[in-house]
């Protein structure tokens, strides 16, 4: 994933929404999680545009995301459950695409991926 340019709008709604008042990467792993997790509507279609090692998918493949996963699974990355293969398996948020979702699912599949993509970490 390529590094986008700097998107203000974004960064404000980050730094103000997101992770405000967080103190660590903890909080700012919780955060992210509260975020997604009150903006996905789920389950929602996706395509993979990101294939990465420690996931199955290859770019162009199409899964349907079912959740967030649990809190303790996303620590570190943001992960969702996807049906793959007649079963339940995570992989990570940024290597999807919503395909068809609503405002808020685009949006905040979206600030995640240029978080992401601009090397920020918890």
């Amino acid at each position: 994933m390529r590094k986008p340019k700097l998107n203000r709008a974004r960064e404000k709604r980050i730094s103000e929404e997101i992770i405000v008042d967080a103190c660590g990467p903890e909080e700012q792993a919780m955060g992210w999680y509260c975020y997604l997790e009150d903006k996905l509507k789920v389950p929602f279609r996706a395509r993979c545009v990101a294939p990465r090692s420690i996931s199955p998918l290859t770019r162009g493949e199409k899964v349907e995301v079912l959740a967030m996963a649990k809190e303790d699974d996303c620590m570190r990355e943001m992960f969702v459950p996807i049906r793959y293969a007649g079963r339940k398996l995570g992989v990570p948020l940024a290597q999807l695409d919503p395909i068809k979702p609503d405002k808020a699912t685009r949006e905040a599949v979206e600030d995640w991926r240029y978080w992401v993509a601009m090397g920020y970490e918890f």
